[in-house]
């Protein structure tokens, strides 16, 4: 019996991609399987789409960080790379290209699901908690959902499309505000314990959060300031409110 929760997996060595698809199945999860990009592309265009992909980097034809980087553009699913490259560049470049987390090869069935979860949670595809506090929160001219996990600016105002990544991140700031979060925490509470901390990656999403917010108009984007051999700020108030 499952859950009703779907997970891609992208592989194209037919032994791991059997006992991934094996093992989350025996987890209570629903697991399409594809040897490659092609057939993936194939599979989203007749819908609907899974919820998470767990996605190999290396991958004959068109590698796993390149499908990444394209579905991050169509606003795909969230994404947990699968990787034999364990320099830090290589994760580094990997978040940039827009994976939610990552997992290098080789590793634990048991490690993977409990990244695949802790995206989950972070995307809202698993059951999410009762909200009891405010709705939305707004900062500049950022109006923030929580519970549809939007992030709105301008007028008329036009949503900004962050991954999963970014809007935690995000979220950690402005239920924060005008204080100083350190590089540990913000890797706990937008990526759980179970990640490999490694300082550059919160400064690698930190950047990305900072030029999509630019990209976007938001005077926002100059409020993330930077505090040596600190961390983090979000230095303006936060305001709260209902829809």
């Amino acid at each position: 019996m499952t859950d009703g929760t779907t997970i891609a997996i992208v592989e194209d060595d037919p032994e791991i991609r059997a006992l991934l698809a094996g093992y989350l199945e025996g987890e209570g999860l629903r697991v399409v399987a594809f040897d490659g990009g092609a057939s993936l592309d194939r599979a989203l265009a007749a819908g609907p789409a899974p919820d998470l992909i767990v996605l190999d980097w290396m991958l004959p034809g068109e590698d796993g960080l390149s499908i990444c980087r394209r579905l991050r553009g169509a606003g795909g699913p969230p994404i947990v790379m699968l990787t034999a490259k364990d320099e830090d560049i290589d994760r580094v470049l990997g978040l940039e290209m827009g994976a939610d987390d990552y997992v290098s090869k080789p590793f634990n069935p048991r490690v993977l699901l409990a990244r695949i979860r802790a995206v989950l949670r972070r995307t809202g595809a698993a059951a999410p908690a009762v909200e009891t506090g405010p709705k939305t929160l707004s900062v500049a001219d950022l109006a923030i959902n929580l519970a549809a996990r939007t992030v709105m600016t301008g007028e008329p105002a036009a949503e900004i499309p962050l991954t999963s990544a970014e809007y935690d991140l995000l979220h950690c700031f402005v239920t924060r505000p005008q204080r100083v979060l350190s590089r540990d925490q913000l890797l706990d509470w937008t990526r759980g314990r179970t990640a490999d901390a490694f300082d550059r990656t919160i400064d690698v999403q930190v950047s990305r959060l900072r030029h999509r917010l630019d990209a976007a108009g938001s005077s926002a984007a100059g409020l993330i300031k930077t505090v040596r051999n600190a961390g983090y700020i979000l230095a303006a108030p936060v305001e709260t409110g209902t829809p």
